[in-house]
């Protein structure tokens, strides 16, 4: 007597199974059938349970770095229990590290199902998300120096401290010859960053000299135009990255490119909407802990004795971007270091043409007098770092030798914080004594 297949429960096929065996199968292919039936019933799925569980899975326990998320909750238990800012402060950064990466994470799974056009302009909306966020409840709190200086310490750090530590450890692993990278793309960067300079440069330069047409409101006026002309800009370069010309920006290294593309060209984790899902959780929660970073930077300041300027520029962005980091050090190591330009100079482009001129506008809508005049210091830091960077990624080539000089250039940049006061802080600055 043959077996009779049915839709029966896996537990009830197991037990005819074994009834049959006795009458017409052999012992091994009794064992063998029962052996794919159980497996069968431990891997089948339970429907949308077992979906969520997994995606729960993937995303939140798949990385050792998440195991900084239960900073997230520890924040709000230690700012409900005691009045100590410094460690609120530090506590709501360390949450947002994990966060900042898993936001990454979801927005190269969704960009599986929108192609590259959309996954681009979905990179540069959720690439800098961390940091328009926490500028964006600074905003609203009234605090546009730290706006302003959170978003200019992130592109000094990407620029200077991510880039440098990308050739410093690339040229230490790949030390049998130089590093190349796309020298055409990289130049378009930095022609960016140079416009976004000479945005920044002119409110600046006109408030120092006092030479405004009608004080404090021509300023403005011109801060909110620029910005304007900026991301309009910055929409013609999407354009002209994502669809005109996408051969300029294919990875110098031919052959290799290609061997490596297909080796991480993988299928998506999780679908299109569970990806759609988490990118909403993620940016929820971030913004949850970016108004304890907030709320606590001016605290922290006064208990650790440093100045609100060097929290905003220095601490806050290393600390912030710390996920993003690793990952373009990693990149340089694995000799991709084109992507490792794109984390660094793409994340200070996004910023510099994206993410300051949106805070204007927004600004502008929230009647917040929020404008492009970093402070003549701010400005002038900024535009030496462009320079300095420019001249590095000229030839199209880097060594551990050029990452030593950014890194170094980065410590000189976060000393000058360290004794920089804020004009706007400053009420009666003391006389130097005689």
């Amino acid at each position: 007597m043959g077996t009779r297949r049915t839709n029966d429960p896996p537990f009830i096929r197991i037990h005819s199974l074994e009834m049959a065996s006795l009458e017409d199968k052999s012992v091994l292919d009794f064992e063998n059938e029962i052996h794919d039936v159980r497996g069968s019933l431990f891997t089948r799925s339970d429907g949308p349970r077992n979906r969520v569980l997994d995606s729960i899975k993937i995303v939140v326990l798949s990385n050792k770095i998440n195991l900084l998320m239960v900073f997230g909750p520890l924040t709000i238990l230690l700012d409900l229990m005691s009045d100590n800012h410094g460690w609120v402060f530090v506590f709501s950064l360390l949450g947002i590290i994990p966060l900042a990466e898993r936001l990454g994470y979801a927005t190269e799974q969704l960009a599986f199902y929108t192609g590259p056009t959309v996954g681009g302009l979905l990179n540069a909306t959720f690439g800098n998300a961390t940091e328009l966020i926490i500028s964006i409840y600074a905003l609203r709190s009234g605090m546009i120096r730290v706006a302003q200086q959170s978003l200019l310490g992130s592109i000094l750090s990407n620029m200077l401290l991510v880039l440098g530590c990308a050739f410093f450890c690339g040229g230490l692993v790949i030390v049998e010859r130089e590093q190349v990278f796309d020298k055409g793309a990289a130049t378009v960067n930095s022609s960016l960053l140079l416009m976004a300079v000479m945005g920044l440069l002119f409110p600046a330069v006109l408030h120092s000299t006092r030479t405004e047409l009608q004080f404090g409101k021509s300023e403005l006026a011109l801060s909110r135009f620029s910005s304007c002309v900026m991301l309009a800009a910055y929409a013609a370069f999407l354009y002209f990255q994502l669809r005109s010309q996408k051969n300029l920006y294919v990875p110098v290294n031919g052959e290799e490119s290609q061997n490596w593309n297909a080796d991480d060209d993988e299928s998506p984790e999780i679908s299109k909407w569970e990806a759609i899902i988490w990118l909403f959780l993620l940016t929820v929660w971030i913004s949850v802990l970016s108004e304890y970073v907030v709320d606590a930077i001016e605290g922290a300041s006064t208990e650790w004795k440093l100045p609100v300027a060097f929290i905003s520029v220095i601490l806050l962005p290393i600390v912030g971007n710390a996920a993003e980091h690793a990952g373009a050090i990693m990149f340089a190591m694995k000799d991709k270091l084109d992507l490792s330009l794109g984390v660094a100079i793409g994340s200070s482009t996004q910023i510099s043409m994206f993410a300051i001129p949106f805070l204007v506008v927004a600004g502008w809508i929230m009647g917040c007098p929020m404008d492009l005049n970093f402070q003549l210091f701010e400005t002038a830091t900024l535009f030496i770092t462009v320079l300095v960077v420019a001249f590095m990624l000229q030839e199209g080539t880097s060594n551990y030798f050029k990452g030593l000089m950014l890194i170094f250039c980065y410590l000189i940049v976060a000393a000058s914080f360290f004794v920089h006061m804020d004009p706007s802080s400053v009420v009666d600055p003391p006389k130097p004594s005689e």
